[in-house]
């Protein structure tokens, strides 16, 4: 089920995935609030349609201003343990990994998912994208079902 909300006009195209900030001190007093900040929190979002025939409204916080948009929640790229890894099954993130350098990184400490949760796999997509792990773990690519 889709969302109408207001996200920056350069985020603003079908397909463009983001991960909900929350409201910024420079919301503070703004008109457009209510439509604003409609989303929860660290969650993964698609944008699905840009509202045609509306206007480009003025913001604090994105210098190009915002327009109304359809999004809905997002599946979130993740590495997850390997063992009992397929899809339906439930999954937690292994934890957080130093090694910022890594190809696999963005998927170790995936924005939009948290170390303390449990999630149902969507979809195995296959391995990780580094050779080896620097922490010796053994890992599978996944896609988790976004929250409800």
């Amino acid at each position: 089920m889709s969302t109408v909300t207001l996200i920056g006009t350069r985020l603003a195209e079908p397909g463009r995935e983001f991960v909900y900030g929350g409201e910024s001190t420079a919301c503070e007093g703004c008109p457009y609030r209510k439509q604003c900040l409609n989303l929860s929190e660290g969650r993964r979002y698609r944008v699905v349609d840009v509202r045609e025939n509306t206007q480009t409204l003025e913001c604090a916080v994105h210098d190009a201003g915002v327009r109304a948009v359809e999004v809905e929640p997002a599946a979130v790229p993740a590495n997850v343990p390997s063992k009992g890894a397929y899809a339906g099954s439930k999954a937690r993130l292994q934890g957080p990994c130093p090694h910022t350098e890594c190809p696999s990184h963005q998927f170790c400490e995936p924005d939009g998912a948290a170390f303390d949760e449990e999630y149902r796999i969507q979809s195995i997509v296959g391995d990780p994208p580094h050779d080896y792990c620097h922490l010796n773990r053994s890992l599978t690519l996944v896609e988790l079902e976004p929250k409800e």
